[in-house]
């Protein structure tokens, strides 16, 4: 299974916001970071307000931010959104020719087993999972009175 080019814009603007979470982030800033054309990305940055995982904030000092908790954000649901399809063959597409082995084929189920495992552990993270943890909020400082200094 491949993911589709605007997956992948998809799923890099999504971390790139939840590793940013503390400010707003432009467009631009994750074109240039990935390398990527920058109308594309506005594309997927607009499915992604509508499927309602971003928000946009307009302004001189505008940008993107999540719209809900990383924690709250769907792997498996965002690529379901994303993808047009899961054909893992050309017998998957109902518009497709007919398969000539028919009934015989064993194939098409191990492809439909497959793909419904891969879905499945795309349904058992968040984007939080993907995030690095955040570092303390602050430290504590703990001093031994006892201890002799070197």
């Amino acid at each position: 299974m491949r993911l589709t080019t605007y997956t992948d814009f998809a799923l890099r603007t999504l971390l790139h916001l939840g590793s940013n979470a503390q400010r707003l982030v432009t467009i631009q800033e994750i074109a240039e970071l990935h390398a990527i054309s920058k109308n594309h990305l506005t594309k997927v940055v607009h499915q992604l307000g509508i499927f309602g995982a971003i928000e946009t904030v307009r302004g001189r000092n505008g940008g993107l931010r999540l719209k809900r908790p990383a924690a709250d954000i769907n792997l498996g649901a965002v690529v379901r959104y994303t993808e047009s399809d899961f054909y893992m063959a050309a017998c998957f597409d109902p518009q497709g020719a007919p398969c000539a082995l028919g009934g015989a084929c064993g194939l098409r189920q191990v492809l439909v087993d497959a793909t419904d495992a891969y879905l499945a552990v795309l349904d058992g993270k968040t984007l939080a999972d993907l995030l690095p943890a955040p570092p303390p909020a602050h430290a504590v400082l703990r001093f031994d009175r006892g201890a002799a200094a070197p």
